[in-house]
């Protein structure tokens, strides 16, 4: 009887089997941390692999399935610990050195993006945004000289005016005392075009901030390597 075509064998190297100068941690050594990519840099922190798995591979998988890094840093203890090759101690190891890195960002606010204008903040929040599948919302708190502070995701669903509380919209400003934020979600269409919704929203927020005496400077709706500006269309603004 003929068998059908037989299923290819794949093989993963294992990092001990690689010429030392491919290995991640011995090119770290030699040419320093910016020389390595992503995966590369995940892959000294996890250290091993799984089973039929380097390690490389396995952070390549974690990259494309989270959608890189901001996909990780946004991902629960659970989920993590979910994924094959990964336990507790890796998920562990995982989110520390993410966290470590939020907390560098946040404590040299020399480095911290400024907002000059609705496309500085399209720069920031594009490539995360444009292509999500389902609506997200998040904050852009600014000091007084509009560096970004954080951009902290405050709802995820349906953005309308029955669903989004406005009171949530200020809370991490009030937290951190900031003087103004800028609103910013996304279309999964693609397609921008603010809806009466986003509107109404915007004037709520406005008025609350108003109240606050946080401003809100604008409010972007971002689509498919597209966004608008309300404020620059003066939608919801005064």
């Amino acid at each position: 009887m003929a068998s059908g075509p037989s299923r290819p064998v794949e093989y993963h190297a294992r990092i001990r089997d690689l010429p030392s100068a491919e290995r991640p941690r011995e090119r770290l050594r030699d040419y320093g941390p910016s020389a390595l990519s992503t995966a590369e840099l995940l892959a000294i922190v996890l250290r091993t692999g799984a089973t039929r798995e380097s390690v490389l591979a396995l952070a390549s998988r974690l990259l494309a399935r989270y959608g890189g890094l901001v996909g990780l840093a946004r991902s629960s203890f659970g989920e993590l610990c979910g994924e094959h090759g990964l336990g507790e101690a890796k998920a562990a190891q995982l989110q520390a050195a993410l966290e470590l890195g939020k907390r560098l960002t946040s404590a040299q606010p020399e480095e911290r993006a400024v907002v000059r204008s609705p496309q500085d903040v399209a720069n920031l929040l594009m490539a995360d945004m444009g292509l999500l599948e389902q609506e997200h919302l998040r904050v852009v708190l600014l000091d007084t000289k509009n560096r970004v502070l954080a951009m902290p995701e405050v709802y995820r669903g349906s953005v309308n005016t029955s669903q989004v509380r406005v009171a949530e919209l200020f809370r991490e400003a009030v937290r951190q005392n900031c003087p103004a934020i800028i609103i910013v979600h996304n279309h999964p269409s693609g397609d921008p075009t603010p809806s009466p919704d986003d509107i109404e929203i915007t004037k709520q927020a406005v008025s609350a901030g108003e109240l606050l005496d946080i401003e809100v400077l604008d409010h972007l709706v971002i689509g498919h390597q597209r966004f608008v500006s309300l404020k620059e269309q003066g939608l919801g603004f005064p």
